[in-house]
């Protein structure tokens, strides 16, 4: 088969830029200037007959050409580095980038992970936490955890595990609390996800009262404003149990919803590495099987 005489540098830059979703930010890695990248790229461009992406007001949107050659550009690459970190007496550390939902982070995951690292040294394994809006491919991630019902389009998912859902507030609140009805008097702290409440309310077999608290973005940010008085949230009991152990939050129902579960994702084009199949094997072993 006859290999195609095209510039390794050309080939580079596209790589970091739909890595990176951005002209701007794959110059910034490659440390070189904006016009170096859009010039290498346009060149490629030129060479291959087809656009690479869309250029919009919302940023860079790959085409079908260029989804399609990013996954084979970027298994070469990781190779190419693994071969050379070894030919140059260096350990053979593959990075894996993973975001992660804060929640899941901080309730789960960040006690456990000195456990992996001390069992896979050879795994560089670097966290970037968000509230659960995650776009893999344009934030430079491998792999992401995330929280719902799966079926992302274009993703491959494993369940991890399930975090339902139950009223926390802090201690002294949940004195007063007799019976569920009794939230009605209380301020109810929301989550973007709406059915949440109204979910609770019928798990707990009590009429949902008109809900019109603030609404946030962040379990973390919901548990801190219940643990300070603000009011009740609606929190997955198991991500919180650090809090409850100290005395900031207690559970005045033992009723529960589920609104989904925690699942690990990654593009379904992207060709698994060994460094994502160890993290995921990792994680399977190590949260409770799905129920």
């Amino acid at each position: 088969m006859d290999r195609p005489d095209l510039p390794l540098n050309a080939l580079r830059v596209f790589e970091v830029a739909m890595r990176q979703g951005s002209f701007t930010k794959a110059a910034t890695e490659l440390r070189v200037t904006q016009a170096a990248v859009s010039h290498q790229i346009a060149r490629l461009e030129d060479l291959l007959g087809a656009s690479l992406f869309l250029r919009t007001s919302q940023g860079l949107i790959p085409t079908d050409e260029g989804r399609l050659l990013f996954p084979v550009l970027e298994h070469g690459f990781d190779a190419m580095a693994r071969v050379l970190d070894r030919l140059g007496g260096r350990r053979d550390v593959e990075v894996l980038a993973v975001g992660v939902n804060t929640t899941f982070a901080l309730g789960w995951l960040m006690p456990r992970l000195d456990a992996f690292r001390e069992a896979h040294p050879e795994i560089d394994l670097r966290i970037s936490t968000n509230n659960n809006r995650v776009e893999i491919l344009r934030e430079g991630l491998d792999m992401a955890i995330r929280f719902g019902m799966g079926g992302w389009t274009g993703h491959d998912a494993i369940p991890l595990l399930e975090a339902p859902l139950s009223p926390l507030c802090a201690p002294e609140m949940a004195a007063r609390l007799q019976h569920p009805a009794d939230l009605g008097q209380m301020t109810l702290l929301r989550s973007y996800r709406s059915a949440e409440w109204p979910g609770w309310f019928a798990a707990a077999g009590t009429p949902c009262p008109p809900v019109s608290g603030p609404v946030f973005d962040s379990s973390v940010a919901l548990a801190e404003l219940a643990a300070a008085g603000a009011g009740v949230a609606l929190l997955p009991v198991a991500m919180f149990e650090r809090y409850i152990r100290q005395g900031r939050l207690a559970q005045p129902f033992g009723a529960t919803v589920s609104a989904g579960r925690y699942y690990l994702a990654w593009p379904s084009d992207r060709a698994s590495t060994r460094a994502m199949n160890i993290f995921a094997r990792w994680l399977s072993g190590a949260a409770p099987a799905p129920g």
